[in-house]
């Protein structure tokens, strides 16, 4: 990339390159050598860029937004550092509804707040696996034959290749977050409550909340 003398703004972007690069790779658990090995470019080069001791151009940065799996204006335009949410814009849908994208992770989990308008069910079915936590409001989920109405603070996950729809159970809007894996992922549990906070044996959980 060639650049004209005296534009600070040029500037401010082509330094602002080498380390969104380096966070990308971070991000994705890469090392310099895993990473020359996927774009064909050399250790030095790609050390090189991450630091700013090599300009950014076309013929680097394209084979590097294909190993990232990004389109080549977020390494070019997109914020070298801060709360990436800030700079996240809505999505307005039809009837009102609105969807805010939290993360830009090509291929793995993504995470969404929506606000969802009252419409009509419509079981659909995809790959991937989802999870739903009511924010405000009340959510109703038809899962297969099942007629669940979720209230705020409660969960629910499931396989997406099972029909499904979710929406307000009232004429208002309903106020979710929704967390989406493209490949089917689910969570791994880490840590659980402790032992004692568990029912004693003997007493059931509490019933589903059904509509």
């Amino acid at each position: 990339m060639n650049t004209r003398a005296g534009d600070p703004e040029l500037e401010q972007i082509l330094d602002g390159i080498g380390p969104r690069l380096r966070v990308l790779r971070r991000d994705r658990g890469l090392t310099l050598e895993a990473l020359a090995t996927a774009t064909g470019l050399s250790v030095s080069t790609l050390s090189r860029l991450e630091s700013g001791k090599r300009r950014p151009t076309l013929d680097l940065l394209i084979p590097l937004a294909r190993a990232h799996r990004i389109a080549l204006d977020q390494l070019v335009a997109a914020p070298a550092s801060g709360d990436p949410r800030v700079h996240l814009r809505p999505v307005r849908k039809g009837r009102g509804s609105v969807l805010v994208p939290l993360t830009q992770y090509p291929g793995r989990v993504q995470v969404f707040k929506q606000v969802l308008a009252h419409r009509e069910p419509e079981l659909v079915t995809h790959e991937g696996y989802e999870w739903l936590y009511v924010l405000a409001g009340r959510l109703r989920l038809v899962l297969g034959t099942r007629d669940l109405v979720l209230r705020p603070g409660e969960v629910a996950e499931f396989d997406t290749t099972e029909p499904h729809w979710f929406g307000p159970a009232d004429p208002g809007a309903v106020e979710i977050l929704h967390l989406f894996g493209p490949r089917g992922d689910q969570p791994t549990v880490r840590t659980r409550p402790p032992s004692t906070a568990l029912p004693p044996p003997g007493v059931p959980d509490p019933p589903a909340t059904t509509g």
